[in-house]
């Protein structure tokens, strides 16, 4: 039998959220909306093709992209069901090896190794609030937070920031950092010995990607990778950019 105090809780308690609990019943309808359509105009029309992703997926590239809801990367770039294995996290930093695991490298290790795709994909974006946490974190204070202990994961990019635009303000330099937190991201991937042991063999490319969505625009270079040389270093150099106006 129901406890009579949780029943009479929940009655005491329900004109309180009475009005958030109307505004999240009609976003819901309107996701109900759009799912009924997402199946009528796409899943029906194309039954043959979801019934083979039901049965396996053979993606072509893994998407590291930010969890921002302004640049969804299958809206942006037009990915369709099966094209694309993505991650997202704040600031769409790729931390590396020897930070141990995340999210992130769990998916990086299911997509290289099982899925065995084509391409890594670092996407960043203009105003990301994540890079603005990174360069306005203070290094000598000690926090809790959540959003500190993971994006000083981009703290590199910062300090080569600060270095290389030091002249700059502060949203121009955020704007530098955005880019070069990508350029660092790319670098930690190949700190994965199975990433780049992939690369070296030709079977795996790495790719930035820059989505400004002010002026809907959109920048892509590929890593061209060298190898290691007997220093240990690693020769990098940037190929096919390419920009989308």
């Amino acid at each position: 039998m129901e406890s009579p105090g949780l029943t009479q809780e929940i009655v005491e308690n329900e004109p309180k959220v009475g009005g958030v609990t109307n505004e999240a019943a009609n976003h819901f309808t309107e996701l109900k909306h759009r799912f009924l359509g997402f199946k009528k105009d796409k899943y029906l029309s194309n039954l043959e093709r979801y019934q083979q992703l039901s049965e396996a997926q053979y993606p072509k590239f893994m998407v590291i992209a930010c969890a921002d809801s302004r640049v969804c990367p299958s809206s942006v770039l037009g990915f369709q069901p099966g094209e694309a294995f993505v991650i997202r996290n704040v600031a769409n930093l790729v931390p590396p090896h020897e930070n141990g695991p995340t999210e992130t490298n769990a998916a990086l290790e299911f997509a290289v190794n099982s899925l065995e795709v084509e391409n890594l994909l670092v996407v960043g974006h203009s105003c990301c609030g994540g890079i603005k946490a990174l360069m306005s974190l203070q290094d000598e204070v000690i926090s809790s937070s959540f959003i500190r202990s993971w994006v000083v994961v981009g703290s590199a990019a910062k300090s080569k920031t600060k270095a290389a635009a030091s002249n700059l303000n502060f949203d121009q330099q955020c704007k530098h950092c955005e880019k070069e937190s990508i350029n660092r991201s790319l670098m930690n991937l190949l700190s994965y010995p199975w990433i780049e042991e992939r690369v070296v063999r030709g079977k795996l490319s790495i790719h930035g990607g820059y989505y400004d969505f002010i002026d809907c625009t959109f920048e892509k270079w590929t890593l061209d990778y060298k190898g290691t040389t007997m220093h240990g270093d690693s020769e990098c150099s940037i190929k096919n950019r390419e920009f989308w106006t």
